[in-house]
């Protein structure tokens, strides 16, 4: 086992959040190690990205790349009933609060690969195929421990860790810090399809959501020819249902009216998934020199698409953070402190959202929308990714909702029915 140099940072985890965090770094002239246990590209869930991400590939100088990748492009989001009974079609662009109109919709492989690649032709040093196994940190740096494909290991020493291991969540499974989400136990089941119904025209780049009355489905077109479908539903459930991952899905969709037309073409293009782990946070987000981003500080239930946004938008905090330690020659045990708190306020802001959608009054609010005091606005914001709107839009999310409490008692807007 022999020692590396010392870096600035080491990164554990190629995704979204660790090249963002490695780009950022190696562009501002720093020493940065990744350490990415698979190969790219390779197979990923979470294709649908918001549109403030946008803002962040332009500072990484990635987006021409994006761009010139052909993804779909996603102007806004469709939230229908599994009886079609009703529906809301949120465009991005209406919404006074949204500064960014659109995003892309991913095929996962793909798109990780190009951020990789960009952070290696930023500066940092990649390394694929080397799987973590342990690390340690005290007050002048961090050693991290690795080995390669064919077992030989290797250790690192670095001045800061950014821990970007996804839902793998080395240091936090290590430290015991993962909590699960209590009432949100679920579970995704999932594939690639070809030929399936899609919007003419811009909406034909929505997500498009059906909820039906314990579960939600996601469509997401990802190529010219590609959609990702999926599932999100009640572990238990599932585990009551005697039947394979695939006929359970498939009978799922039979039993609504859009959701068959939607499908009645469509082909599986490749392998059929399920996958579980939903909605948990670490107790602690940072530790000595160490900062977690993404799914590594937590994972949220992906209805609002929040998961590559939030690796990418911690990513960059972080990397502000180690930057600015390293100019100070610190620590940077305050400027964590800070970091933990405006990380976990931002998923905060998703989580009660998250945890409403599960409720029929939040239905029943947010296909009922109002722009009076310009909620439908607010709405549009959050959902599209803005955290930094401040007091005009923290109020008006709020207002929405108390609005979904008192319609858990009293019927100000339409009752619904998912039957």
């Amino acid at each position: 086992m022999k020692m590396e140099k010392i870096y600035d940072a080491i990164v554990i985890g190629g995704g979204p959040g660790g090249s963002t965090a490695s780009t950022f770094l190696a562009r501002a002239g720093k020493k940065v190690l990744v350490l990415e246990k698979e190969r790219f590209p390779r197979f990923h869930i979470g294709e649908s990205l918001l549109p403030y991400s946008q803002r962040i590939f332009r500072e990484m100088g990635v987006l021409p790349e994006l761009e010139a990748a052909g993804f779909p492009k996603k102007f806004g989001a469709q939230f229908h009933l599994g009886t079609g009974a009703k529906s809301l079609n949120l465009k991005f662009s209406n919404g006074c609060f949204t500064k960014e109109p659109m995003t892309f919709q991913v095929e996962r492989a793909k798109f990780d690969d190009i951020l990789l690649k960009h952070a290696r032709k930023s500066g940092a040093q990649v390394r694929e195929g080397w799987t973590v196994t342990k690390f340690s940190s005290d007050s002048g740096g961090v050693t991290v421990a690795a080995k390669d494909e064919s077992g030989a290991t290797e250790t690192f020493r670095g001045a800061f860790l950014i821990d970007a291991s996804g839902r793998g969540n080395f240091t936090g499974n290590l430290e015991g810090l993962r909590v699960i989400h209590p009432k949100l136990k679920k579970l995704a089941l999932f594939g690639h399809f070809e030929n399936v119904a899609l919007d003419a025209g811009e909406k034909g780049g929505d997500t498009v959501i059906f909820r039906l009355a314990n579960k939600w489905f996601w469509i997401i077109p990802i190529s010219a020819t590609k959609t990702s479908v999926g599932c999100v539903m009640d572990q238990a459930e599932f585990s009551r249902t005697k039947q394979s991952p695939e006929e359970i899905f498939n009978g799922i969709v039979q039993s609504s009216a859009p959701l068959r037309d939607r499908m009645k073409n469509a082909r599986l293009a490749g392998q059929f998934y399920t996958t579980g782990d939903f909605s948990y946070e670490n107790r602690r987000l940072v530790g000595q020199r160490l900062l977690r981003v993404g799914d590594a500080a937590g994972f949220l239930d992906p209805i609002f698409s929040t998961g590559v946004y939030l690796a990418m938008y911690s990513a960059k905090l972080a990397s502000r953070v180690v930057l600015e330690s390293l100019a100070a020659g610190n620590d940077g045990a305050r400027r964590m402190r800070c970091y933990e708190k405006k990380v976990s306020r931002a998923m905060n802001f998703y989580w009660e959202m998250v945890e409403g959608f599960y409720t029929t009054p939040f239905m029943e609010a947010l296909l009922e929308p109002t722009e009076k005091y310009q909620l439908l606005s607010a709405v549009t914001a959050v959902l599209a990714g803005e955290l930094e709107g401040g007091w005009k839009l923290y109020w008006r999310r709020k207002m929405f909702l108390l609005i979904v409490r008192l319609q858990r008692r009293f019927p100000l807007l339409p009752r619904i029915s998912f039957d």
